[in-house]
C-alpha cells in the first residue's frame, strides 16, 4: 500500500520532472501567448502561457476554479495585513492547469486578491507545462522548480516568494510576505 501511494505521489507532484526537457516543438511566435495543448496524460487541456482569471472560469477549469474560489473562506486577521500591504506588490504567478496543487492553491489566491481589492493589473499569471515551461521561456529568468509559484515583487525586484504549498495556510503565508515578516517557503528550511 504504501508502494502504491509513493508511486501516486510521484505521479501527481507538481515538482520538477525533467528540468532538461525539449520544447523547441512548442516555440511560438507571440510572447506570452494563450495557449492550449492538449495533454494526452490526462486527455485534457492546458493553458500555456499568459491567462487571466476569466480563462480559469471557463471550462474545463471552472470546475475546479470556481468551487475552490466560492468554498475559500479566508482568515480575517490574515485579511486584514493583506488588505493593508499588498497594493506595494506586483506578483508573477506560474501554474500548472495539470497541477493538484494549483488547482488548490490558485482559486484562493484569487479570492484573496478580490478580497483585497488588489489591482489584478499588477498580477501576472502564467501557465506551464509538465515540465515548466512555456514556448516563450518566459519561466527562465525566474528559477522555477514547482508550482504553484507566486513571487511578490517591489519595484522589478523580488522580494520573497510562495511555492507549491503554504507553511500555515495561503493567506497567513500572503500575509507575513507582504508585511516583510520572515518567511520562508516550504522549500527552504
Amino acid at each position: 500500500m504504501s508502494l502504491y501511494l509513493l508511486i501516486l505521489a510521484f505521479i501527481t507532484s507538481c515538482g520538477n520532472i525533467n528540468d532538461t526537457a525539449k520544447t523547441d516543438e512548442m516555440k511560438s511566435e507571440k510572447v506570452l501567448v494563450l495557449s492550449e495543448i492538449e495533454d494526452d496524460f490526462e486527455n485534457q487541456t492546458m493553458l500555456i502561457g499568459k491567462f487571466i482569471k476569466e480563462d480559469l472560469q471557463q471550462a474545463p477549469y471552472a470546475r475546479w476554479f470556481n468551487d475552490g474560489y466560492t468554498n475559500f473562506n479566508p482568515s480575517e486577521e490574515a485579511m486584514e495585513t493583506i488588505k493593508n500591504n499588498i497594493s506595494e506588490y506586483e506578483i508573477m504567478a506560474f501554474m500548472g492547469t495539470w497541477c493538484v496543487d494549483s488547482r488548490r492553491e490558485v482559486p484562493k489566491l484569487y479570492k484573496i486578491l478580490d478580497e483585497a481589492g488588489y489591482d489584478l493589473s499588477k498580477l501576472t499569471f502564467i501557465g506551464v507545462d509538465r515540465n515548466k515551461v512555456t514556448p516563450e521561456k518566459t519561466e527562465a529568468d525566474w528559477d522555477l522548480h514547482r508550482v504553484p509559484t507566486l513571487i511578490f515583487m517591489k519595484d522589478g525586484k523580488e522580494v520573497n516568494r510562495f511555492v507549491e504549498y503554504p507553511r500555515a495556510s495561503i493567506e497567513e503565508d500572503i500575509a507575513n510576505i507582504v508585511s516583510g515578516q520572515e518567511y520562508n517557503n516550504s522549500y527552504i528550511n
